[in-house]
């Protein structure tokens, strides 16, 4: 008697991305000028920041090329992603992209946090310093999933409880804004630059 597998299928996975901007020392050097141009104007706010900056308001609404630019990336980002996941037909829903600078000087970092009523959120790395600490500036993601602690003993990628990983300048990330995450602290004296954003579906009639 012999048993034969006839299906596997991964279930409520969670989607993530990761995207490459290409040639993105120009822009990273526009973004990084203007950006702090922006924060010698505003003190910014408290958010998820324990310590650095944090840039009020909508930072693509900003006339800046650079900003600009970025809104027109990270749109594209989404919906390439919205594409991927599912058979959205994003002509009948309206996109709203909000971003804001994160500057973490020494020793800043970012608590663990959702980003309530969006679909998608993002990071571009403008600026991620070289460090020792191979734990300086890692951005950490917990899986929404609970009781999954016995599974430790099984040795399953999937269902580990967390991941964590370093983005370099000039990459893109993108999951669902339900995900719990936060950011390592920057362990070195130079400062890690990045610009967070949420992606928000209405339906077109809606949206009017």
């Amino acid at each position: 008697m012999q048993i034969e597998r006839t299906s596997f299928e991964k279930r409520f996975s969670t989607p993530m991305f990761s995207f490459e901007v290409r040639g993105h020392e120009a822009i990273n050097d526009a973004l990084i000028a203007e950006g702090r141009a922006l924060r010698q104007r505003c003190d910014g706010s408290a958010k998820s920041n324990r310590g650095g900056w944090h840039s009020r308001g909508n930072l693509f609404t900003e006339k800046a090329p650079s900003f600009v630019l970025l809104s027109v990336l990270a749109e594209e980002a989404v919906k390439q992603a919205t594409a991927a996941i599912g058979k959205a037909d994003l002509d009948r829903l309206h996109m709203k992209l909000f971003g804001w600078m994160n500057i973490n000087t020494e020793g800043a970092y970012n608590s663990p946090h959702t980003h309530p009523g969006a679909h998608w959120s993002g990071v571009y790395y403008v600026s991620q310093p070289e460090a020792d600490d191979a734990d300086s500036g890692r951005i950490e993601f917990l899986d929404p999933r609970c009781d999954l602690g016995h599974w430790r003993i099984l040795d399953a990628p999937a269902l580990r409880p967390k991941k964590s990983f370093r983005p370099r300048a000039g990459e893109m990330i993108l999951f669902p804004s339900y995900l719990v995450h936060w950011v390592h602290p920057n362990a070195t004296d130079d400062e890690r630059i990045s610009i967070a954003f949420n992606a928000t579906f209405s339906e077109v009639d809606a949206a009017r």
